[in-house]
This record gives structure tokens, C-alpha cells and sequence, in this order.
């Protein structure tokens, strides 16, 4: 089994490096750095070598340490978008689909919810119930189209640590409604951090003693964290050729 957390907060080369090794140290084996459109490109330019530096800090402790890991620790740089409506959604998810493997929609507002679910060029509706007390983002209809369109829904375990009292009660109540959801439809269900900072990271042992208590076994936990992100990864690693998840156009020479 592999831990995948989608959503650490990419800001610059060196936080980058401190939350990726921190990531890996915690035992994570595949972390996604999402950016802003602002700041996606120009992280673009400098991952070839944060990718480099990494690879060797983690192959030098794993040779001192004599440590022969079955996994291969990997990251990725994906795009957060913030769209102010539903066109200005389509229009990112246009321009940039090609550019990024990984697409995610900040979710609160329903029309925005709504767009995203409905759009196979999105990989993640992100925290659809985002500063929205009233509901939790998402309903049987999103649901569906969720599951049709192969959009996963992201809950965010940051949410919940930087949250007090009544709001994270809020938080809380949103999370366990959309697991209800989660059950009844079986939408990709992602769990990530949402860590920005290494102050902010924890281990996915702490992200399963959580979630258990929101309704989750530990079949759709070990689902949460290692067989829906790779399903996203491969998916979009073979995006230019797949009709849907599990079927690809293959080119044949005769």
C-alpha cells in the first residue's frame, strides 16, 4: 500500500523541499504540491531541480540508514484553482489541463460545486463545504455527477486543525454528511492535509485515527489513501488516451 496525500500548499523552493522531506519523513510515499495559477508556473521552472536535490537527500539517508523501501517516494505539482464562476472555471481548466496533471476547484460555493462535478476536465472538487456553515457543499445530484464525470471530492484534515469550537463542530458535521453521501454513491473520496507549513503535516497513521471516527472503515480508508489518488494518477498520466477510467484508445501497427 501507498500513502498518497494530493494537497500540500506549494509556496517556494525552500518550503517546498521542507514539506516534501518532512512528507516522506512521516511516512508518506507520494505528496502533490498544489499551486495557485499565479504561482504554478513559476514553481514549474524550478521542480527539475527540487526534484534532483530531493531524490539524492532521501537516497543518501536511505543508504546510511540501510533502508530498502518497496516504495519509491514520488511528488507532483498540481494547479488550485479559485474561479469566480462557472465560466472562469471552464476557461482554467481549459487552458491549463494540458500543463498540469492535476486539476483541483476550491469548492463553497454551490454553482462553483456544481461546475466542477460536472466538468471531466477537473480531477478534485477541494473542501466543497469551504466557508459554507449552512451546508456541506455537496448533495445526492452532485454526488451522482461526481461519480459520472470521475471527479474526486477532497476533505481536508487542515480544516480541522486550524479550526476551534463551534466552526470546527461545523467543519466536522460537513465531513460526516459527505461520508454519508460518500457511502451511499461511492464518489472518489480523497483525504488530504492541506499542510502548508511543516507545523501542519501529521502521518497518515494520525490521518486514519481521525477519519475512523467520521464513519470510515478501514477498506475506504486504505480507498481514500492509496486506491482513488492512483487512480487519479494513472488516469491523468494516460488522460490524452482514456475515454473513461479503465478504457484507452490503444494505437495499433500493423
Amino acid at each position: 500500500m501507498k500513502f498518497h496525500d494530493l494537497n500540500l500548499k506549494g509556496k517556494n523552493y525552500k518550503l517546498d523541499k521542507d514539506l516534501i522531506l518532512d512528507a516522506y519523513n512521516l511516512g508518506w510515499d507520494y505528496v502533490n504540491l498544489n499551486y495557485s495559477t499565479e504561482n504554478f508556473k513559476k514553481a514549474i521552472n524550478y521542480k527539475n531541480e527540487l526534484n534532483q536535490e530531493i531524490d539524492e537527500i532521501i537516497a543518501n539517508y536511505q543508504n546510511e540508514n540501510k533502508i530498502n523501501s518497496e516504495n519509491k517516494f514520488e511528488f507532483e505539482f498540481g494547479l488550485e484553482i479559485n474561479p469566480k464562476s462557472q465560466n472562469e472555471l471552464y476557461k482554467l481548466s481549459k487552458k491549463y489541463r494540458n500543463e498540469s496533471k492535476y486539476i483541483s476547484v476550491l469548492g463553497g460555493d454551490l454553482t462553483i460545486n456544481r461546475a466542477a462535478c460536472e466538468n471531466r476536465q477537473i480531477d478534485v472538487l477541494s473542501r466543497p463545504y469551504f466557508r459554507n456553515r449552512n451546508s456541506c457543499g455537496i448533495n445526492h445530484v452532485l454526488a451522482k455527477e461526481a461519480v459520472r464525470n470521475n471527479v474526486a471530492i477532497e476533505l481536508c484534515f487542515n480544516d480541522i486543525l486550524s479550526s476551534y469550537l463551534s466552526f470546527r463542530a461545523k467543519i466536522m458535521a460537513h465531513f460526516r454528511e459527505i461520508i454519508k453521501l460518500y457511502n451511499k454513491f461511492r464518489f472518489p473520496l480523497i483525504i488530504t492535509s492541506g499542510a502548508s507549513s511543516i507545523w501542519e503535516t501529521r502521518s497518515p497513521k494520525d490521518i486514519f485515527s481521525v477519519f475512523k471516527n467520521f464513519g470510515l472503515s478501514q477498506d475506504d480508508l486504505d480507498l481514500c489513501l492509496d486506491d482513488y489518488p492512483n487512480q487519479l494518477i494513472e488516469f491523468n498520466n494516460e488522460r490524452e488516451n482514456m475515454i473513461v477510467l479503465g478504457v484507452k484508445k490503444i494505437n495499433n501497427d500493423y
